[in-house]
């Protein structure tokens, strides 16, 4: 039998955003898994892709193995993914699982849901390359921030009193239709915050630039004369300023949650869920698509028609958005992820210093496993050898396989594992 069970060496995009250097967990997980990889202190370290998708298919590495990449192996070997999963899935992956390091804020963007991934596709092929939703999840690796979701009304309500350049880009009617919205009737608040969310996206482009103008004067001012700026939300405006300045994403924040993310603690976004990474390391799961509905802080193409039609206008506290890990039944050392959707989970597996054997158990799904911290041998009947693991150590595991780690770090391992569990 050909082997089930190998190393993958894994594409880095190096977009814009992303930290640089060796301050970037990507740059350090990639020159720790792979020591002829040369890290250039001025470049960007985004993202890490794990799976197939065409712009970053991860390479198999095991000379034993004719295929040269993970999309072409699956291709060939479709049993690989579980009966289910293949099934489901049409015999491809259903998921791509990344690590991100993000120093700049990512544009403010929502995903669509299949029917309008559909649309989407069918009319505009160009700005989005297939017909798939995009749910994503982010765990964090170290403090992680972004916005999320609408924040309560009564939040944005006090914005829209304390930011009069808020105010003058939405309009008094609809802040007065806002701030007159009951919470016993939720259908008028969505209503509410549509137009208001609208007004502001669609303001004219001199307008708005110099209403964002007055308010980075006028908070910087303040700022200096140490005044408290929290009313206006100010240290994240002028941050946000500093990087995107003359961006219409600057206002989102008076009306999306800030989310902050110990590490291990996870946000899951689902369809139509309003969002923009902004700081910190994660990694990140999300069904195979590349459908994403930009507004703002980006150059990249925006769409603000179809993001302000599209979104979820379901007010919430930014507690609210931070999703839970449940404890394994079976296994102490295992946090699952489970989002309520069919193409992913994640299982966080912490073994302690103690464990000197741990057995990575078989389940029906193929999985890619990411060592994040600790050393190992693996075994597996399925494997063609022994396997050294270390942190930045990527494998692939067939469906209905298992491996046996031989711990040989001092204070354990820390492993993320992503599936599909049907």
């Amino acid at each position: 039998f050909p082997p089930a069970v190998f190393p993958l060496s894994c594409a880095v995009q190096n977009y814009a955003w992303g930290k640089v250097g060796l301050e970037s967990e990507v740059a350090k997980l990639v020159a720790s898994g792979d020591p002829l990889v040369q890290i250039q202190p001025d470049q960007p370290y985004a993202e890490l892709w794990m799976g197939t998708h065409p712009r970053g298919d991860a390479l198999i590495r095991d000379n034993r193995i004719p295929q040269k990449t993970l999309g072409q192996w699956i291709a060939d070997n479709p049993a690989c993914l579980g009966a289910k999963v293949k099934d489901a899935f049409q015999g491809h992956l259903p998921f791509l699982f990344k690590v991100l390091s993000v120093n700049t804020a990512l544009s403010v963007q929502a995903h669509p849901n299949k029917e309008l991934a559909a649309k989407l596709h069918a009319q505009f092929p160009e700005h989005y390359p297939d017909a798939n939703h995009k749910p994503e999840m982010a765990i964090a690796l170290t403090c992680f921030e972004g916005l999320c979701g609408f924040r309560p009304v009564e939040e944005i309500v006090s914005f829209l009193q304390n930011v009069p350049e808020l105010r003058a880009l939405i309009g008094e009617v609809a802040a007065e239709q806002l701030e007159r919205s009951g919470s016993d009737d939720p259908r008028g608040v969505s209503a509410a915050l549509r137009v208001c969310f609208t007004r502001l996206m669609k303001s004219e482009k001199k307008f708005f630039v110099d209403q964002l103008n007055m308010l980075v004067k006028r908070i910087s001012q303040e700022a200096a004369e140490g005044k408290d700026t929290s009313g206006s939300n100010g240290d994240l405006l002028l941050r946000l300023h500093s990087q995107y300045p003359g961006d219409i994403g600057c206002f989102t924040i008076y009306f999306l949650n800030l989310v902050r993310l110990e590490a291990g603690e996870a946000m899951f976004l689902g369809a139509n869920e309003p969002h923009a990474y902004l700081h910190g390391d994660c990694v990140e799961i999300m069904a195979c698509s590349d459908n994403t509905v930009r507004a703002g802080l980006t150059p990249k193409f925006i769409d603000v028609l179809t993001l302000c039609e599209m979104l979820n206008y379901t007010p919430a506290p930014s507690s609210s958005k931070i999703f839970p890990a449940a404890q394994s039944q079976l296994d102490p050392y295992v946090y699952l992820y489970d989002p309520p959707v069919p193409d992913f989970a994640i299982m966080r597996i912490e073994i302690p210093a103690s464990i000197k054997l741990y057995l990575i158990s078989a389940m029906d799904s193929a999985s890619i496993l990411l060592v994040i911290q600790g050393t190992a041998v693996g075994t597996s009947t399925a494997a063609a050898s022994e396997m050294s693991l270390h942190r930045g150590s990527v494998l692939f595991i067939s469906a209905n396989e298992s491996i046996s780690l031989h711990l040989s770090s001092p204070d354990g391992m820390l492993l993320f594992r992503a599936c599909c569990l049907l």
